[in-house]
């Protein structure tokens, strides 16, 4: 997926998607969700995962609009 299109996603999205972008085959996306050792938050609301997008574009490097660093002070 291209920065556009990572920045359009909406706030969560589906574990397919964020698979995707991430560069996970779809089978192993699930077993690490199952495991709970994906690579960012996942939610699961019902039978469905959920990844919120702002944790995924965090583990991808990729500062969303309107985000600031965080600041020692925020950490603590």
């Amino acid at each position: 997926m291209s920065r556009a299109e990572l920045l359009e996603l909406p706030a969560a999205i589906d574990l397919d998607t964020a698979n995707r972008a991430l560069g996970l085959g779809r089978s192993k996306g699930y077993e690490l969700a199952r495991r709970d050792l994906y690579p960012c938050r996942v939610l699961r609301l019902g039978r469905k995962y959920r990844v919120i997008t702002a944790d995924l574009l965090r583990v991808l490097g990729i500062d969303a609009p309107g985000s600031r660093p965080a600041q020692a002070a925020d950490v603590a």
